[in-house]
């Protein structure tokens, strides 16, 4: 699979709230617990969840319902939402 290209903006940790699959990580403000909020980076990255890893997620959770393709477009449309919303927001 080829590798999604993030850009660590930490937006998609900071609405953990808004996915049903990540509800356990939400710190009570729709942010991940495991965010660092200083930089952005995530403080368990080695051992995050499989939904939280783009490739892992894939092949886990939903490589029965997209093909590879329009899986990263998804992902990589969700992530430019998120940026608009931020923004405009």
């Amino acid at each position: 699979m080829e590798k999604f290209n993030c850009d660590c903006c930490g937006l998609c940790c900071r609405h953990v709230g808004k996915n049903p699959l990540a509800k356990n990580l939400d710190a009570g403000d729709g942010v991940c617990k495991f965010l660092n909020r200083e930089n952005n980076l995530c403080t368990i990255y080695d051992n995050r969840p499989d939904f939280c890893n783009v490739e892992k997620g894939y092949s886990k959770y939903f490589a029965e319902f997209y093909s590879e393709e329009e899986y990263l477009r998804l992902n990589y449309a969700a992530c430019k939402k998120l940026k608009e919303e931020f923004l405009n927001g």
